[in-house]
């Protein structure tokens, strides 16, 4: 056999091998990908996707220097499509195989695009999340607290179980696994500040005093303006905290003062979510990609309230928030400068607001009297 016939076997030996490949591999099949931004009006946009179609198109413009696939050449997802199956997993936070069929994609895909989208949204955070200076007004027409930074507070995101060697440590005090999220918001309901390294088991004192805000606060960046907290935080010169057993009036307008503030943080994490289920439900993604999510989260919040777009009721069913008692902490130090809060502004504010009530309802010739009366048991 020549030389050139045993060439002309090997083509065809490998050529056949090619063709047989071929049969036994299956062809690739491209899922129909719908426009939903041309397709729907803006309210079933909005109820599917959170936001509306001129906030989609503002954040689009902000994260797409992030985004890594910014074409459709080789059937690639496009931007457009990237950012929407992620705001359509936000908006549900089911599984993920459920938005890859919505959009038109793999799981695979959509596993990535959850991920690329969430980090570059993320990267928006010190743009849309920021300590405000202009809060003592909005705060003191909730309940006339004065001189209020925020309020602060914790919140748990419910995680599937990371591994079996850490997991315990993100079981938390209610039972399940989670991130103890810490944030502040303004009276307005914007986040201010979001902390999400934290596992579940630590505490909310644990969370501050290990913050960079803890170190913001102790060096007078902020003033002498105070942040309101519950009673798992220490009290401190700008931390001010309930008290636990009140004695006079003026301690009990203080703490129905504190609480009817605090609770912006409570209605805050309330709307957010109540917006994107997927930090109201189990986040079954890595803890990078879950921190990832809950700061992208946030950062959408925060734009939906400056564009001061309608809450959405969620389309899935959201757990009711488990109630547990508060952790106390046991730090009672730096107690002046609440008790002078008490003695020098709500106790007066007590005595105002009588005084205003008397002149309102008490006859001219009556009034007299009762004022000085009142000033005889104020003094006492």
């Amino acid at each position: 056999m020549s030389s050139s016939e045993s060439d002309n076997e090997v083509l065809m030996l490998l050529n056949s091998s090619d063709d047989s490949s071929d049969d036994t591999r299956s062809n690739r099949v491209y899922k129909t990908r719908i426009n939903y931004y041309s397709e729907l009006d803006n309210q079933e946009f909005q109820l599917r996707f959170r936001l509306d179609k001129q906030s989609v198109q503002l954040l689009l413009g902000e994260i797409y220097p992030f985004l890594k696939v910014k074409g459709t050449r080789n059937h690639g997802i496009s931007p457009l499509h990237q950012l929407l199956l992620t705001l359509r997993f936000y908006a549900l936070g089911t599984m993920l195989l459920s938005v890859a069929d919505f959009i038109g994609v793999s799981k695979a895909s959509a596993c990535r695009t959850v991920r690329d989208v969430s980090n570059a949204i993320a990267q928006l955070y010190s743009k849309y999340i920021y300590m405000h200076s202009d809060t003592e007004q909005d705060f003191y027409a909730v309940s006339r607290f004065p001189r209020v930074l925020g309020a602060l507070d914790g919140t748990h995101i419910r995680i599937q179980s990371p591994c079996s060697q850490i997991g315990e440590e993100f079981r938390n005090r209610k039972g399940y696994f989670s991130l103890n999220v810490q944030a502040v918001c303004n009276a307005d309901l914007l986040f201010m500040n979001v902390v999400t390294r934290w596992p579940g088991s630590a505490h909310d004192a644990t969370i501050f005093n290990n913050s960079d805000l803890r170190a913001q606060c102790e060096n007078g960046s902020f003033g002498n303006k105070w942040l309101l907290g519950d009673s798992a935080y220490p009290l401190k010169p700008y931390l001010l905290t309930p008290l636990i057993n009140t004695q006079t009036r003026g301690e009990q307008l203080y703490n129905e003062a504190h609480i009817r503030t605090r609770n912006c943080i409570e209605r805050c994490f309330g709307v957010w979510k109540r917006r994107f289920p997927v930090v109201a439900l189990t986040l079954r993604l890595s803890l990078l990609r879950a921190n990832a999510v809950i700061i992208a989260t946030a950062v959408l919040h925060n734009i939906c309230r400056l564009k001061k777009l309608d809450d959405i009721s969620p389309e899935v069913e959201i757990p009711e928030a488990d109630v547990s008692p508060t952790e106390s902490s046991t730090e009672e130090t730096f107690s002046t400068e609440r008790a002078n809060l008490i003695a020098e502004y709500f106790h007066k504010l007590l005595f105002c607001y009588i005084t205003t009530l008397i002149y309102k309802i008490l006859p001219t010739c009556a009034l007299t009297y009762s004022y000085f009366f009142l000033i005889s048991v104020y003094e006492d």
